[in-house]
Formats: structure tokens, sequence, C-alpha cells
């Protein structure tokens, strides 16, 4: 047969690469063979082609050259632009005449930036038009159907016809993605653009072949690009292959990339509240304004009942993203609602539990700002919470549990910096504190600290170290300024309202937080600089195991307001008037510690499990001196009071009070000012502190090479002791002793147990007697005065994984940037079915010490244990979709019940049904929710709840 072929070599190999030159195919290379070149003399050219003349082959192609082998040569240019890679698994077989090239069995065409993959492609040259088709086995299934991809785009189908000059094409039973969407048509027709247009589609999120849900459309247009998107024709909802009548005239699905954002319309949800009517709840529009900042707006509007509007809320949100500098939230939220029910309850209850508003008015903002940490540079933050102080906005607006029952916000904004090659470092500090319960508002503006760090005194002094004791000599400085304001006004009285004085109160006044009352807010504000001198005197080992630390603290604290008392004789009555100049209270004290380590260790020989035991003991004492300050203490203003009685006892004030000594009664001057003055007694006071912890050496069993044998547990990580003696003082000077034990069994099980323990006899009030317990009838070393326990498990069967290294997927969000809006309900959107169960417990047991008096029929005697609850939290696999999960608190003093959560989650392939119930407590209420997981579709949902909210 080879020596058949041989003359017709020449000629089908000249007919074979002249078609590739056409179809763009020339950088193909041949298949090598071993079949030897032509050595017979070349015939006879009868015509030969003039020089620089096109020369034309015998398909009535236009050749460059009279070499029609030569790729590299010119002419004019074919409808193949880029090169042409095929290959196919079976044969591929070349018609000449028709200029056809068939590729059998898994097949595959790439041109440029296309791919093509079937069971059969047929390539025609003289259209060039590339086919692509599936083949049925012996069962009548089509296996290797067409699978189409150019770029980001992938298009499965039963046919696909697609033109490579104009990039045009036709593709029938198709199913492509795009974006988190998939696309079904009965035949899709591509145009240059890369855009697509379907007749017969369905668009839906499922990646079935037989979608559970879709929306059915006649017509379909997918856009490609940066924006993709899906245009239809008028549409309906079909669910189960049952068609629901929901749709609409036209739809619009835009599929932003997961790396890019995109601005456009939020769809609001809709619903009934039991208060306020219909209403449409988070719908706006959200701008992205460029790559760092995105802009949401929403909004709720409810209809009310008749001609009662029943209110509104929107909500702002800004945030800001600057990689590798900071990031940032600002939200703010702004409420008006009715204070009375709009609508009636047909709930048959005497009692309904609707909560009345507050204030028909109420906002909250919140900004959050977060630095990256840079070296040797300043740190800017922020966390601001503030809600409107006539209503809680979260109590009236919100389903979080936590900002429901947070009855006080938190605000700070500071700035912080560490000089670059100096030792020191400040911080400035803005701070706001607010009570939603009781109105109270205080700012502290500003509050500034500088520290200087330990700098040692032979290094300033440009002295060579030598190992000499003065070389440990060091100090340091902290300063700190605080100024406060307050809106609130303590009750202005002496000795608990015993001394009359003029304009007086015993009551706390309230100041509107308004620009009008600033000036009320200065007058009243609290000012206050500390300044603290540390003196570090070296640290030496005496009689070689024992630590020896002296220090010594030098402090001062100025002031810029004083009190000044007088005493008006004629109206019976003390005056007091704010005096501003500079006061200035200095204190210092002295101090030496001395510690040590002593360990006991148990070895056995031999090999055993347990191999040794350690008992590791530190034992410390430190002595505090801080001299009592002089007689003419300017913290005190001695005054005498001349002929005023006391109202509960009659008695006169100058035969001698709480506030009074040889010279007259002491009335203290900074009582307003916002650091407290140094106390005026001697205080000589001697510490006693005892740590232990016990430890054990195992033989580590999973060791094979010997380089790990042995593992460290630990049987006590703490059994503390501390108590002390003041030798100023002239009673109850020996200190409660506080043992604190905790401990780790099988890294599960962790136990905390403290407990406080008296040495000095009580009457039957609970009063204190300066006689130790032992020195009674009945022996006793000490009385337990207050304890408390912990106990808290985990549960887990993740394969001897602790639970903090689950990995937990986190819920797929709408938007890339800002997340969903705020939702109301309170489950997650995105439940880990991996993981088949879980719990957590945690038992709580607090026990104060009631004292002797017994017990009587008229006066019944407390329980010792004061708090006792047990939480528990948890979840477990009902099966493969479903998982339950609870979290509850029972409490035993009460014996009642408090916050319990009960949540179930199905997971429906591409649909979920949640469910939370709150059965009591101040959250209680419920939430029902079958909805597509995709948050592309995340409106595409049916609720019904009822809470506490009267939603």
């Amino acid at each position: 047969m080879r020596s058949a072929l041989a003359p017709l070599r020449p000629l089908l190999l000249t007919l074979f690469f002249t078609l590739l030159l056409h179809a763009g195919w020339a950088q193909q290379r041949p298949r090598t063979t071993n079949v030897p070149d032509d050595v017979r003399p070349q015939p006879q050219i009868l015509n030969p082609p003039q020089p620089n003349a096109p020369v034309r082959d015998t398909t009535g192609l236009v050749r460059g050259t009279a070499d029609s082998l030569r790729v590299g040569a010119g002419g004019r240019k074919g409808a193949v632009e880029t090169t042409v890679k095929y290959k196919a698994q079976d044969s591929i077989r070349f018609e000449v005449q028709n200029k056809r090239a068939i590729l059998y069995d898994k097949a595959t065409v790439d041109y440029g930036d296309m791919n093509l993959k079937a069971a059969l492609i047929t390539v025609d040259y003289s259209k060039n038009l590339v086919t692509a088709e599936g083949a049925k086995d012996s069962t009548g299934r089509v296996q290797d159907r067409p699978l189409f991809k150019q770029g980001a785009e992938t298009y499965q189908a039963g046919r696909i016809d697609y033109n490579i000059k104009s990039k045009r094409g036709r593709i029938t039973d198709v199913v492509t993605q795009q974006g988190e969407g998939f696309i079904h048509a009965e035949t899709i027709k591509k145009n240059a653009l890369g855009e697509a247009f379907g007749r017969h589609a369905v668009y839906t999120t499922c990646n079935l072949e037989h979608p559970h849900f879709y929306i059915n459309a006649s017509k379909m247009k997918l856009v490609p690009g940066e924006r993709q998107k899906v245009v239809t024709g008028p549409f309906n909802l079909v669910i189960g292959d049952i068609p629901t009548p929901l749709g609409f005239l036209f739809g619009y699905f835009p599929s932003p990339k997961s790396n890019k954002r995109a601005s456009g319309l939020i769809i609001p949800t809709f619903g009934q509240a039991a208060d306020r009517g219909f209403f449409l709840r988070n719908g706006g529009y959200y701008w992205a304004a460029n790559e760092h900042i995105g802009v949401r707006l929403t909004g709720d509007i409810y209809s009310g009942n008749a001609d009662r509007f029943g209110g509104w809320r929107g909500t702002a949100e800004v945030q800001y993203i600057t990689r590798y500098r900071y990031s940032g939230l600002f939200t703010f939220n702004y409420s008006s609602q009715p204070t009375e029910r709009l609508l009636g309850s047909t709930d048959v209850n005497t009692n309904p539990n609707y909560v009345i508003p507050r204030a028909s008015r109420t906002f909250a903002l919140a900004w959050n700002h977060t630095p990256v940490a840079r070296p040797n540079g300043g740190r800017f933050s922020a966390n601001v919470n503030i809600s409107s102080s006539s209503g809680n906005y979260y109590r009236q607006n919100g389903y979080n549990p936590r900002l429901y029952l947070t009855p006080a916000f938190q605000s700070t904004i500071s700035y912080a910096k560490q000089l670059r090659y100096a030792p020191i470092n400040y911080s400035i500090n803005l701070s706001q504190s607010q009570n939603t319960q009781t109105g109270t508002m205080d700012f502290t503006l500003p509050d500034v600290s500088a520290q200087l760090a330990r700098q040692y005194v032979y290094e300033l002094l440009g002295l060579e170290s030598r190992g000499k004791f003065y070389e440990q000599l060091a100090f340091s400085y902290d300063l700190t300024y605080q100024n406060r304001l307050s809106n609130s006004l303590p009750a202005r009285q002496l000795n608990s309202g015993a001394i009359p004085l003029l304009g007086g109160s015993n009551q706390v006044t309230l100041l509107p937080v308004r620009f009008s009352n600033v000036s009320k807010l200065l007058r009243n504000s609290q000012t206050g600089m500390q300044h603290r001198f540390g003196i570090t005197l070296g640290s030496y080992t005496l009689l070689k195991h024992l630590n020896f630390n002296p220090s010594v603290t030098y402090g001062e604290t100025w002031y810029f307001k004083r009190l000044q008392y007088s005493y008006l004789s004629e109206a019976r009555a003390v005056r007091i008037d704010t005096v501003r100049d500079f006061n200035r209270l200095y204190s210092y004290t002295a101090g030496a510690s001395l510690a040590t380590n002593i360990y006991g260790t148990f070895v056995r020989k031999g090999t055993h499990k347990i191999q040794a035991l350690r008992h590791k003991i530190t034992p410390s004492a430190t002595f505090s001196y801080s001299p009592a300050t002089r007689r003419d203490n300017p913290a005190f203003q001695r005054l005498e009071l001349e002929g005023l009685r006391d109202p509960q006892t009659g008695q006169l004030y100058s035969e001698g009070q709480v506030y009074r000594d040889n010279r007259g009664f002491l009335l203290p001057r900074f009582s307003n000012s916002l650091i407290a003055p140094t106390t005026s007694t001697d205080v000589r006071q001697l510490s006693f502190q005892l740590q232990n912890s016990v430890e054990m050496k195992v033989r580590n069993s999973n060791d094979t090479t010997g380089t790990t044998p042995f593992t460290k547990v630990s049987l006590i990580d703490g059994l503390d002791l501390s108590t002390g003696y003041d030798f100023a003082k002239d009673t109850f000077q020996l200190a409660p002793l506080n043992v604190t034990f905790r401990t780790q069994v099988a890294r599960k099980l962790g136990v905390t147990i403290n407990g406080n323990f008296e040495f000095y006899q009580q009457d039957s009030l609970k009063r204190d007697i300066n006689r130790f317990l032992w020195q009674q009838k009945n022996f006793r070393l000490a009385r337990l005065a207050t304890a408390n326990a912990s106990l808290s498990y985990q549960f887990n069967p993740a394969q001897g994984k602790r639970k903090s290294t689950i990995r937990r997927d986190v819920a797929p969000v709408n938007d890339p940037t800002l997340g969903s809006p705020t939702r109301i309900d309170p489950y997650e959107d995105y439940v880990d079915f991996s993981i088949p169960w879980d719990l957590s417990t945690n038992f709580t047991l607090s026990y104060v010490n009631q004292g002797p008096l017994p017990a009587r029929v008229n006066r019944p005697r407390s329980s010792a244990y004061t708090a006792a609850s047990l939480n528990l939290n948890g979840s477990v696999k009902l099966t493969e979709t479903l998982r339950f999960g609870f979290s509850t608190n029972y409490d035993f003093v009460n014996q009642t019940p408090a916050f319990t959560n009960l949540d179930i989650t199905k997971d429906l392939h591409c649909w979920q049904i949640t469910g939370n119930w709150r059965p009591f407590g101040p959250t209680r209420g419920y939430f029902v929710t079958i909805a597509a997981k995709s948050a592309l579709l995340q409106d595409l949902k049916l609720s019904r709840n009822k809470t506490f909210l009267n939603y």
C-alpha cells in the first residue's frame, strides 16, 4: 500500500498545506513520518511564472510566491486571523474538494480566545463555519455535548454553529452561566460584540440540569462586559414546573463580577406590621462612587391606618477603604413613627404586649474607622455610637438583642503616635458615654496622655557599662490631662444634707444637650492634670535565690478650680463659691518586693506513661509606704460653724462631728474635680502572695522519631493565695484572704473558683468586730465571705480538632463592599452542615455570706447563693439538609428561664427555609422565611414574622 501511494504523495502534501495556508494553520507542525523523501527528478514546468507575478494554485487561491509551501510569503489576508489548533481522539478527515475537515470523538478546536469541545466537529473552510454536535451512545443518551468557551463565557448546548469570520453563532439547547445565574435556552444567537439573544429561555440560580425554579421568558438578551446583565421581555416565575402568575412586563438581572461593584436599585421587601400597616422595607439605591467609596441609601415606609400615617425610617451608609492604609463605615439612621398603636390586635389577650415608643423621632449614628498599623506612624481610630437621648433608637427599630438590651453606648476617637528616634509616645482621645435610660451624657474633651519610657541614668550621663549597681537606676514619666463635661448636675449638699447649704439641692439635674446650654456645660466642667514619676532603684539577688526590687514613685496633681466655703451666720447656712486658680497637690510612695521560685519534682524510674510531676511555688512579699499629708492639707478647708445644730440629733456641730478636728471642720476643696485628691492617712502595708502550679510529664505515644518523646500536661494552672497587713491602721489591720483556683481538664472542661475569706468576727447585724475568729469560744481560722465558681465545657465530635480551628464558610453577600442591608431577622444566611453536632455549656455560681442573724417568721433569711445559672448553646444535624440550633439560659435562684433562642434550617439545594423562635423574654417573637440561597435573588422570598416590635 505504501508503494502504491508513493507517486501521489507530493500532490496530496501540496493540497494539504495549501489548505492550511488558507485556513491560517500554517503554524501547525506536520506529523513526522519514516517514509523517505522522493528522490526522483522534478517534472518540467511548461509555463513558469513570471517574476513578481501572482501565482494561482490548483484550488484557485492566490499564492504570494511560486512555492506554495512557503508560509512566510505575502499575498492577500485570509478570513482566519490567527492560528487554529485542533485535535481529536479517534481521527481527522479532510475533504479537499468540499474544503472541510471533520474531527471525530472528543474533538477540540482552539481559535484565539475561543475553545470548542464536542464529540463531532466539522470545519467548513468555504463558509468559515465551525459546527459542533454530540454523539449518542448505545442507550440513546447524548455524550460529549458541545462545550463552547470564549473569554469568561461558557455555553453547553446540543448543537453549535459558529462563523469564525463574522464571530457570530447559533446555539441550540444551550445552558450557560452568567455570574451566579444559569441560562437555559432553546436557541441562542451570538453576535460579534459578544451579545447573546435567546428564545424560549429561562433564568435561574439552580445549577441542576432540570432546575427547581426559574424565570421563564420568551425573549432574553445577555450583555457581557464589566457590568454584565440579563434583560428579558415579559416573564413569569415557575417553581417545581408549576407556572405562577408572579411576573412583570420586563426583567433586568445585573450580574456583577465578584471583584467589581456596580451602582443600582435595591428592591424593597414588603409585608404587614401588626401596629403600623403594610410596609416596604430596605428599598433604596446603592452608589459605587469609586474604587474606594460605596454609598447605600435605604428606607422603610408604613401605610398606617386610614388618615393616620404609619411613619418611615431612613438609613445612610458610607463605607470607605484604602488598601494598606485604613477602612471605615459611617451609618446614620433616622426614624419617625407614631407613639400610639394604629391597628388593633385580633389576639384574645387581656394584656396585649404592645411596646409604646418613648419618642416619635429617634436617630442613631455609628462610625467605625480602623487604620492599618505602620511602623513609626500615627494611628487614628474611631468607634462612635450615639443614639437619641429622648428614646433609644435600637429599642424601637432593631431586633438585635445585644443592642436592644444595652442601656449605654460608648464612643471614642483617638490618635496615638510613637515619636521616631525618641522614647516618647503620646495619645489624644475624645470620648463620650450615653445612658439612654437616664439620659445622662458625659464627654471627655480631651483626654491627653504622654509617656516617657524608662531611661537609665548612666546612659544619659554618657557613662560606659561596667556592671555597677548604679547602672540599674532609671526613671520614667507619665502625664495625664482630662477635661470632662456632663449634662448631669449632681445634688449640692454637705454631709448628705445634714449641713445647710445656700442654694443647695438634693436631686440630680439633667441639662438638655443643645447649643443654648453650652455655657452651662462648660461652667460645670471638671479638669485635672496628673504627673507621675517612677524611679527604679534596680533589681538585686539576695542569698542567691531571692529577687529584691525597690521602687519610689512621686506624683503631682494640678487643679484649675477649687471650692471656697464661707459660713453665713445670718442664714445659718454654708455658701460655696467656685474659684478659678491654680492648685497643686503632691504625693509620694516607696515600696519593695521580695520574690523567689521553689520547685518540687518527682521522677519515676524506668519507662512509664506518666514519667514525672513538678510543683512550682512562687512566694512574694511587697511592702508599700505612703506618708500622711501635713496638717494644713491644701485639699481641705477648715471652717467653723458657730451655733449650727445637727437637724437629726439636735447637737451643736461645734461639739464635734465627722468633719471636725481640733481646729475646725474639714471640707473638701476639690470634690467636684475629675481626679480625686490623694489620701491623707498613713499607709504602711505588707502584702503576701503565694502562687502554685502543678504539671505532669506524659510519654508521647504519637512520637515515632524520638524528637518529642514527652509532652507537658497542666494539672493545676494556678492556685493563688493573697492577703496583707497594714501597720498604720488601728483596727482591722489584717486584710481578707483571697484564693483563686484555675484548671482545665482534657482541654475541654475549664474550672475557675475564687473565694474571699475574712478573719474578723461579726455581730448579729453583720458588722465587723475588731476581734479575730480564733479568739472566740468556737475556734475558727477564717470565714468564707464571698465565692464564685465557673465551669465551662465544649462538646464537638470534630475528630479531635478544636472548635476554633474548624473552618466555617462565610455567607455570601449581595454587595462585596457593604454587604446586605440591615436585616430585621436574627438568623444567619449560611449554616455549616459539615459538623454533625456541637454543644457548649457554662455554669456560674455566686455565694455571699448572709451573716449570723438567724431566720424568723417575720424576718426570712436570704439565700446565700445569690446567682446560679446554666447556659447552653448548640446545634445538631438531624439530616443531611436539616439542622436544629438552640441557645438558652436557666436561673436556678429565681427558677425561671432567661433568654432562649430556637432556630431551624432546612437546605433545599437552591432554596433554604429558616425559622427562629424566641418564646419568652423581652425580645420574644418568631421568624419563618423561605428564600432563594443566591444573593443575586435575595429578594425572592416569603417571610412570616411576629416580634416584640409588633411587626
